[in-house]
């Protein structure tokens, strides 16, 4: 996978939880990007590096810097702490180009933006490129007043009556109310915690919209599980995978490189094929029939002691 060395060129703190960083090439220039785009940022823990996804949140006219917001989670791997508490100004990281799976649908006649907490981030993007094409938007924004608001001052000057916030101390979102009686053309995009993925997805089913005309995406962390042992059958290696690894990073750490973008188990990119053991899917992408023979290694792990699969 591509690489590109970068510096921290300023943090801020937007709420408690969290923190901007601003990027710079070290070397040429950065990648132009699309808004709804995310980079990997390789996080150098130990002897078992992370690889975290986060969107970028500037305005993709402006390829200068790259900018990101990390929030930092209690039940974290160490990847959010780390970025808080140990990068700065003036550290580098590493970081693989600009990937899209969040884009703008071109034929859209109105544009539905739901956020949750930390899922504001792609919206930051997606705000400015609706503007520069004068689009018929709004944005619903849900947070935990001076938790998880970070952008909410900002957008709700910037943006006057497009912009719905909703303060979860004392104010709902009603998804039923924001998607009902929406004029055929328009698309939502929905980016937060699963639980709102699932009720907008649901929601929007349940009032007949077509799964096209709703677009989602989520960044999570592999969920720790019971250890298990995986063979890859061609190459004969076997790999101890630990219970807070994921498939997809022991697999790297043995020097086997999957092709992937999201690490969370919803592009469908590392999708591999197994051949034995009794696999606990957790993605979010392959249909019945595709589990019956492949497996997402980013999320999916071994309900059984040991996996084999076909690498």
């Amino acid at each position: 996978m591509n690489q590109i060395e970068v510096r921290v060129e300023a943090t801020r703190l937007l709420t408690p939880l969290v923190r901007e960083f601003t990027l710079s090439a070290l070397q040429g220039r950065l990648p132009k990007f699309s808004s709804g785009s995310h980079i990997q940022v390789r996080l150098p823990l130990g002897e078992r590096p992370l690889r975290n996804a986060y969107s970028l949140l500037g305005d993709p006219a402006n390829v200068s810097t790259y900018r990101i917001a990390v929030r930092k989670q209690d039940d974290s791997r160490g990847g959010s702490a780390f970025m808080h508490e140990q990068i700065h100004e003036g550290s580098t990281l590493t970081i693989t180009p600009p990937a899209n799976l969040f884009s703008l649908h071109s034929d859209a006649r109105a544009h539905i933006l739901i956020a949750g907490g930390i899922g504001i981030t792609p919206f930051l993007a997606h705000v400015a490129e609706l503007e520069r094409d004068a689009a018929d938007f709004e944005l619903h924004y849900a947070y935990r007043h001076g938790l998880t608001d970070a952008y909410r001052s900002e957008l709700s000057e910037r943006l006057g009556s497009r912009f719905h916030g909703y303060d979860g101390e004392y104010a709902r979102l009603d998804i039923t109310r924001v998607l009902r009686g929406r004029p055929l053309g328009a698309h939502v995009y929905v980016c937060g915690p699963q639980q709102l993925l699932d009720a907008v997805r649901d929601t929007a089913r349940a009032l007949g919209w077509p799964d096209g005309r709703v677009h989602w995406e989520a960044f999570s962390a592999p969920q720790p599980g019971t250890p298990f042992v995986v063979t890859l059958m061609r190459s004969g290696l076997r790999l101890d995978v630990a219970y807070d690894q994921s498939l997809l990073e022991a697999l790297e750490a043995n020097g086997v490189d999957i092709p992937n973008l999201c690490r969370g188990g919803v592009c469908g990119q590392c999708s591999t094929r197994h051949i034995a053991g009794d696999v606990d899917h957790r993605d979010m992408v392959l249909s019945p029939s595709d589990r019956a023979t492949h497996l997402m290694p980013c999320v999916s792990r071994a309900h059984s002691t040991s996996l084999f699969l076909d690498l």
